[in-house]
């Protein structure tokens, strides 16, 4: 015979779950009442608003050791030199993309891929699907001389390990004869050509090994040797420009440490632009140290992105910063799309990866880091001509906002792990 107290720990556990259940519900009920709610505000808001084109602050140039580089603020640059690369290929051509668009500009990257495959040239293209699953299957119409993979979303079958060893592929890069390579936030479409403020690196010689290296890397991974990306030596180590790409598919996720480290090295000044601001706790709180230490943060985000759940969670983040004196720079010219940052006039990192937990911990992704003096300084002009377009937020308008706001924001708190 069950004792009282037996049955009554019963009671209490199942009374307990059932709380559990309640309040899980409430939440997520909540949560869907506030993302309804913010998308039908998005729309209202952006029903009639006119495309703007983005601001283009130019393209700037440094030379880092032995390879020439070149940041781009337009598209419609960065595209042109890039079909001009594809064009005068003669040995290779190895791209990798997140968004292709089937429009115009879509259109000439397939031509001239295509063209290059049928005069020779060894063309690899990989590209991520889950991102162009709106873009009929059709419109990707290549040469049978191109190699080509779309890379589900669902890389590894499950019984064979964790989702986490799946992602989205994310990168943005173009590698030409070995010696020409892109990358950076563009991918490819009219309307990031001059509607979206976004950033681009060109690099020209030997540091062009590691965008190479990065893009085999994921090619190779489960294939037959026959089928592999060959390797190539470098050209020299290039300590100054380096590339960290993340490979899901081995669980290694470089770029995280990337900003870590040099966020935690920071003596005078940290200056990031990114579309998408979710950091993790690590981050969040190496911003906020090097604040508290007297370094100047400022962090760059659109006043309005594309996802607008993306900023509401992100603007969670705004009080914690402001608190600890970080500036908060709100981009209101257009979509700002860059992924960029520059740290003491000496580091500087250019690439695909936001500051959120998807690119960090997540995708696919790229970035290239720079440790030198004349490209950060090119790096700071860039930053400095974007905040000309930006509202600067303050700690007392911050603390004024709407209490909805406030719920709003503390509702979509368990949402940040995976954003």
């Amino acid at each position: 015979m069950k004792t009282r107290a037996a049955v009554a720990h019963r009671k209490g556990r199942s009374l307990l779950f059932k709380t559990g259940v309640v309040a899980a519900g409430s939440l997520a009920a909540a949560q869907a009442t506030v993302i309804a709610s913010l998308a039908g505000l998005d729309w209202w808001k952006h029903r009639n608003r006119k495309v703007r084109e983005a601001p283009r602050p130019g393209t700037f140039t440094a030379q880092v050791e032995d390879s020439e580089l070149n940041i781009y603020t337009s598209g419609d640059s960065v595209y042109d030199d890039m079909l001009e690369s594809i064009n005068g290929a003669q040995e290779s051509i190895h791209m990798e993309t997140f968004i292709w668009k089937n429009d115009e500009v879509g259109q000439r990257f397939l031509d001239a891929l295509n063209a290059a495959a049928d005069r020779g040239v060894e063309v690899f293209v990989i590209y991520d699907g889950f991102a162009n699953l709106v873009i009929p299957n059709s419109f990707y119409t290549f040469s049978d001389k191109v190699h080509v993979f779309r890379m589900p979303a669902v890389r590894r079958k499950w019984w064979r390990g964790l989702l986490r060893y799946s992602g989205f592929n994310h990168s943005k890069i173009l590698v030409v004869d070995d010696n020409i390579g892109f990358v950076g936030g563009y991918n490819i479409g009219s309307m990031y050509a001059n509607q979206w403020r976004d950033t681009h690196v060109r690099e020209v010689g030997p540091a062009v090994w590691g965008l190479r290296n990065s893009i085999a890397r994921v090619w190779n991974e489960g294939r037959h040797p026959e089928d592999q990306i060959e390797w190539v030596p470098p050209q020299n180590w290039d300590p100054e420009v380096r590339v960290a790409a993340n490979l899901p598919v081995q669980l290694v996720y470089p770029i995280r440490h990337l900003y870590l480290s040099a966020i935690e090295r920071a003596n005078d000044h940290i200056w990031i632009t990114t579309p998408y601001f979710i950091p993790d706790q690590q981050i969040l709180e190496a911003l906020i140290g090097a604040s508290k230490r007297g370094v100047d943060v400022r962090v760059m985000v659109p006043k309005d992105s594309n996802h607008i759940l993306a900023d509401w969670v992100s603007r969670g983040f705004y009080g914690q910063l402001l608190d600890v004196g970080v500036t908060i720079l709100l981009y209101a010219a257009s979509m700002i799309h860059a992924k960029t940052a520059t740290i003491d006039g000496e580091w500087s990192t250019v690439g695909t990866a936001n500051i959120d937990r998807l690119s960090l911990s997540f995708n696919y992704e790229t970035n290239v880091e720079i440790v030198d003096p004349d490209f950060a300084a090119e790096m700071e002009k860039v930053f400095e001509a974007d905040s000309e377009h930006c509202e600067i937020l303050s700690s007392p308008r911050w603390r004024d906002r709407h209490p909805m706001a406030r719920f709003a924001e503390t509702v979509l708190i368990p949402l940040r792990p995976i954003l």
